[in-house]
């Protein structure tokens, strides 16, 4: 029985690994947003808004690219002009 105690142990903690390499968990104040990662990696793992200017958060490659843009309309962050206004910058990452 030990052993098999082992194995789940691991299991466990492979899953929580693989969800840390899955998403971004972006907060938000008192939420906190899963946010799907485009590939599997810790960096940003867990990226807090408070005190960044909207720009600056769409700065960072990887957030923008996994859609950290639509995540700040939807929690009312940030308005559809301004969406719009700062995705033009990027518009040619995405072409």
């Amino acid at each position: 029985m030990n052993v098999f105690k082992k194995y789940i142990l691991w299991a466990c903690l492979g899953a929580v690994l693989y969800v840390f390499l899955s998403y971004h968990f972006v907060i938000f104040g008192k939420h906190i947003k899963p946010l799907k990662k485009s590939r599997l990696t810790l960096e940003y793992t867990f990226f807090n808004v408070y005190g960044k200017s909207n720009a600056k958060i769409l700065s960072i490659d990887d957030l923008r690219e996994d859609g950290i843009a639509d995540l700040l309309v939807d929690m009312g962050v940030m308005g559809e002009k301004e969406y719009d206004r700062l995705m033009a910058k990027y518009e040619d990452d995405y072409e």
